[in-house]
């Protein structure tokens, strides 16, 4: 009876635990709201060549300001959104891509492509990141 009482006490205390697990490791942006994505990227149309090679990005519509997509290493791709992750959204919140960093209008503040997203800058908030899934020739772009 008493092993019986122990099993129970037991599972009740891991349930309990792994139901009030939180990942404070994230913490959310106020800036940028989740918006659908869903967006597929061609390979062999010629307006996404620079896709096919190491460091070549294409920016497409869709996102909050718009997504970048970004190759890096190998088959791996990156998409980003080109809304500035620390300011509100407004006019000069779109970044723009300059070789391997987004940089944001608003403060200047940068954001490495090949490093995913992370600020360059000291600022607290890295690039909105969208899931990329590669099926050969085509990419589609997804949020997680």
């Amino acid at each position: 009876m008493k092993n019986h009482i122990k099993n129970i006490v037991v599972a009740f205390l891991l349930i309990f635990t792994l139901t009030n697990c939180t990942d404070s490791g994230t913490e959310s942006n106020p800036y940028l709201g989740d918006v659908a994505v869903n967006q597929t990227v061609y390979l062999n149309n010629p307006s996404n060549n620079s896709l096919l090679f190491t460091g070549g990005y294409v920016e497409i519509p869709g996102g909050i300001k718009g997504i970048v997509v970004y190759r890096g290493n190998s088959d791996l791709y990156y998409a980003f959104d080109l809304a500035c992750p620390n300011s509100p959204l407004g006019d000069c919140s779109k970044m723009t891509v300059d070789g391997l960093n987004m940089i944001c209008s608003c403060d200047d503040s940068k954001y490495a492509l090949a490093l995913g997203g992370a600020p360059q800058s000291g600022t607290r908030y890295g690039a909105k990141e969208y899931k990329v899934v590669n099926n050969g020739q085509t990419l589609l772009i997804q949020n997680f």
